[in-house]
């Protein structure tokens, strides 16, 4: 049995526009969540009619709250067009019953549920596409069939009392966690797990364990996580244990998107994800910078494009080797967006336009142009573009993989596009990123803005020496690991206060802290020192052809001060002129 996405694929066949006119851009949410109602307000388009099978059976702990969550799954039924059947008769997973679901959701089931026959029901199930929802203790079932210990994610292992603790949202592009701010304050029972599901599922949800009393997971206590399993979908949420959870609107819009999501209804990157150093986390724009007309408006974390033709690109860093780029988008109607990669540095939005590359986003344009496409150059796999993608007023994830010359594109998980530069005076593995603001109406919002570096084949991180001039080493003054300790030059010693390492993020790193700019400035003569390694635009250096070092968001280099030079010279940034004392070798 093998479930197509009907809702999905028909939309963008029938054209963005389409869908768009009975799905209105959607109001920014508050912080905590919807109000009440908002469960049906934040979904874009009626889903097709479709059926889920609620099963609550229990051979261990009954939970008072699942004829809550029954009646909250039925109610959310007649509002999004989904059938509930209820059941606690195990019969139910044969494989002729099961075929009729697109989602079968385990209501706080516990112990063991299913006989042998089921099991295998249920697998066949799944690996033909089905779709699994967890809910709270179906963590505490199956614990004996490894089938269902894979699928549920985590199995449990403890709680403590049942109190207030701050969930942080780490995936608000998902359906059951869009409408969420980046932290949600919840009163439930708070479940610990035998394992950690970070390595194998998309953690959307985890808790803040200093928050509340009784978490035993070293502070990285995933919550709620959705994966690909065996050729069907698996969404879980540890929340639920509570009668009040299934009239908390917040949750009950978590529940739905995990529904919905697991029937096929949505789509999403479930894939495992660790690694990704935010550019932008919805705090702010530090590093970015707007170029030519218009702008992006920003609120609840969110950057809304207004105007244009302009472009909001990072200016922080020039990203340089294999990387892989994440981010979230959305569309309110028939929009233009794009993501530009692989520009030099400039405030003329056409710099990007002529020397970078273009992924596309708007669906009703040519196919060289379209959603996925690398505008002008590579069209998308149309077909797997349109089984992945989501319809305006939902919510999308690209990938934009670069691996030497070659780029792959993922939208939410699924790969679709595939190209490979051959423009010499263009190149993939160097360069900006930017947001492109296409014009008056075009409205099109992203989030959570991320890049993994050192991503391809190539060369892992080096370390050793980084020489000057006259043949003389970098030098952390004193062997010091002091925040603010003066960099300077030292005959090469062979010491550890001048060994470096290249990690592949655009630092340079010595005694576990990063080569920095003082105080971000941009002045000649700005100190350069030894500082704790926070991510900002002050610690990238980017390698030049001609053996300088330059820190992108200046525009300057990495100098050895003054025309003589001796042991303890200091370092400084100062206007690039590719004298002696300006050129370095990194090892």
């Amino acid at each position: 049995m093998t479930y197509g996405i009907l809702r999905k694929a028909g939309c963008a066949l029938a054209g963005a526009l389409l869908c768009a006119t009975a799905a209105p851009a959607l109001a920014a949410p508050a912080p905590a969540g919807p109000p009440a109602g908002a469960e049906r307000a934040a979904v874009a388009a009626a889903d097709p009619a479709y059926r889920v099978l609620a099963f609550s059976k229990t051979a261990g702990f009954r939970h008072s709250s699942i004829d809550d969550g029954l009646t909250a799954l039925r109610e959310l039924g007649a509002a999004h067009n989904f059938t509930v059947d209820a059941t606690e008769d195990a019969a139910a997973f044969s494989t002729a019953n099961l075929a009729r679901y697109r989602a079968v959701v385990f209501v706080s089931t516990t112990g063991d549920v299913l006989n042998g026959g089921q099991q295998t029901a249920f697998e066949q199930y799944i690996r033909g596409g089905g779709g699994y929802v967890g809910v709270h203790a179906a963590a505490d079932t199956e614990y004996d069939w490894p089938f269902y210990a894979g699928l549920a994610g985590a199995l449990f292992h403890s709680h403590p009392h049942n109190q207030d603790a701050t969930v942080r949202v780490e995936n608000r592009a998902h359906d059951a966690t869009a409408h969420l701010g980046t932290s949600w304050q919840r009163f439930d029972e708070w479940y610990n797990y035998r394992t950690n599901p970070r390595t194998t599922a998309r953690v959307l949800a985890s808790l803040d364990e200093s928050s509340y009393t009784g978490g035993t997971m070293s502070g990285d206590h995933p919550i709620a996580w959705c994966k690909d399993y065996e050729g069907g979908r698996a969404f879980y949420t540890g929340g639920g244990h509570t009668d009040e959870s299934y009239t908390e609107p917040a949750f009950r819009r978590h529940l739905l998107g995990g529904v919905r999501w697991a029937a096929g209804m949505t789509d999403a990157d479930c894939r495992p994800e660790t690694g990704y150093t935010p550019l932008f986390d919805g705090s702010g724009t530090i590093g970015w910078r707007q170029a030519g007309p218009g702008s992006f408006s920003l609120a609840d974390g969110t950057l809304t494009s207004q105007g244009g033709m302009g472009l909001l690109w990072y200016a922080g860093r020039e990203f340089t080797g294999d990387y892989s780029l994440k981010l979230d988008w959305r569309m309110a109607g028939d929009d233009n967006s794009g993501v530009f990669i692989g520009f030099p540095a400039s405030d003329d939005p056409w710099s990007a336009v002529d020397n970078g590359y273009e992924i596309q986003i708007d669906a009703t344009d040519a196919t060289d142009r379209t959603t996925g496409a690398v505008y002008g150059f590579r069209s998308a796999d149309l077909a797997a573009r349109d089984a992945a993608l989501n319809p305006p007023g939902e919510w999308n994830t690209y990938e934009i993989r670069v691996t030497g010359e070659r780029l792959e594109l993922f939208l939410n998980g699924r790969k679709i596009n595939d190209f490979t530069n051959t423009d010499p005076a263009r190149s993939l593995r160097q360069g900006h990123i930017g947001l492109q603001n296409h014009g008056a109406g075009d409205e099109v919002s992203f989030r959570d803005i991320r890049i993994k570096t050192g991503t391809g084949p190539g060369p892992g991180p080096r370390t050793g020496p980084v020489k000057g001039v006259n043949g003389m080493c970098l030098d952390v003054a004193g062997g010091a690991t002091a925040d603010g300790t003066q960099v300077q030059i030292w005959n090469c010693a062979g010491v550890p206060a001048q060994s470096w390492t290249t990690p592949g993020d655009g630092t340079l790193r010595a005694l576990g802290k990063c080569l920095d700019v003082s105080g971000g400035n941009t002045a000649d003569g700005t100190k350069v020192q030894l500082w704790t390694c926070n991510g900002t635009g002050a610690q990238t250096w980017t390698p030049q052809p001609d053996g300088t070092l330059r820190n992108p968001p200046s525009g300057k280099c990495l100098d050895a001060e003054g025309g003589t030079w001796n042991n303890g010279t200091r370092t400084h940034l100062w206007t690039c002129h590719t004298g002696p004392n300006q050129k370095w070798t990194l090892p």
